[in-house]
């Protein structure tokens, strides 16, 4: 049996060398009482959290990252532009793109090159795999 990470000791600084597990994401309830989600503000995002489970500090300058994000209810990001794809899951809540409303086990899969700000009324609980940085852009019409 391989060691696994507890996720309570997880923090942004850390470097996680056995495998991370993390539990219960059919539970968001229970994850957000467990973990321990930071602010950001990176892209303009105004009522976002997240839990890094990997970022660029660990996979270099240019690299994939993934974190768990908590929008809290009416949180927003500006329009940024996606230079490599980036995938979404909807945990919990709804995330609004240009392209509609995104409840509970939604899949959103982000191409290169395309635009989006995403937003929500209600809240929102996700796991986000971005391959490489995102750049700030117009937003969509």
């Amino acid at each position: 049996m391989s060691d696994v990470a507890d996720v309570s000791e997880v923090t942004e600084q850390s470097t996680v060398r056995a495998p991370l597990t993390v539990e219960g994401l059919d539970r968001p309830e229970d994850l957000l009482r467990r973990l321990r989600f930071t602010p950001t503000t990176a892209d303009g995002r105004v009522g976002v959290e997240v839990f890094p489970l990997y970022s660029t500090e660990q996979t270099g300058p240019g690299g994939p990252a993934a974190s768990l994000v908590r929008y809290h209810p009416g949180a927003t990001a500006d329009p940024h532009r996606h230079t490599g794809y980036e995938i979404i899951l909807v945990l919990d809540g709804e995330l609004i793109t240009e392209d509609g409303r995104h409840p509970k086990n939604s899949l959103l899969v982000m191409a290169p090159g395309s635009v989006h700000a995403p937003r929500t009324e209600q809240g929102a609980l996700m796991l986000v795999v971005w391959e490489a940085p995102v750049e700030p852009a117009e937003p969509v019409d």
